[in-house]
């Protein structure tokens, strides 16, 4: 299959993660549309070549217009994230968990909003970036593991839709969402783990975790 002529929208790519996924696909001929809330913070990601899009990624509107001037795009990668824990169980204030949802607001409103443009490609791939608190959560990181561990199960629920309209549609599977589970954020190495999955076929990668 390989990258060379995909399309591939990162949401929320105004991270240093996103800059150096964004740098790993450009580099194998791909045209990228990152997206972010402003446009200072895009300049490193126009500056290496992506295109960029002012547009928040945990709103639907935005995702669903974006979606429809972009049509088929191959690979969805909201990467919108961020971190509020510590204090035990009793520190797990309601302010941390609502600074910690927009993650997951990501992951359903991009998902949502590319689900027909990444069921249209021959190589669709939606990939949401996890942690290994969602499968084993500590008390000081309750608010964190929790709304990871909400996203996994979106992100599950998406690969059974995937599985599903194929099956529906009698033709082969061609779509995959995937969970890449991290202990702590390598750039690089979620790079090259977003990179290689355009050198897998969907069947292999739907619903699947991938630990790094």
């Amino acid at each position: 299959m390989g990258l060379s002529g995909r399309t591939i929208v990162l949401a929320g790519a105004t991270s240093a993660a996103g800059l150096a996924v964004a740098q790993a696909l450009l580099a194998g001929e791909t045209r990228v549309i990152a997206t972010g809330r402003s446009a200072e913070r895009l300049a490193a990601l126009q500056d290496a070549g992506a295109e960029t899009q002012v547009a928040d990624a945990t709103s639907l509107t935005a995702m669903t217009d974006l979606a429809a001037r972009l049509g088929v795009v191959d690979g969805v990668v909201p990467l919108v994230g961020g971190w509020r824990g510590g204090g035990g169980l009793a520190g797990q204030t309601d302010a941390d968990f609502d600074a910690l949802l927009p993650a997951l607001q990501a992951v359903r409103a991009t998902s949502r909003a590319f689900d027909s443009a990444l069921r249209a490609s021959d190589a669709g791939r939606f990939a949401i970036v996890s942690s290994s608190a969602a499968a084993r959560p500590l008390a000081g990181g309750a608010n964190y593991a929790a709304v990871k561990a909400a996203s996994e199960a979106w992100a599950r629920a998406v690969a059974q839709g995937y599985a599903k309209a194929a099956r529906e549609e009698e033709k082969p599977l061609r779509a995959a969402s995937v969970i890449i589970r991290v202990k702590s954020l390598d750039p690089g190495a979620l790079a090259s783990a977003i990179v290689g999955l355009w050198s897998e076929d969907a069947p292999a990668l739907n619903d699947r975790v991938i630990d790094l």
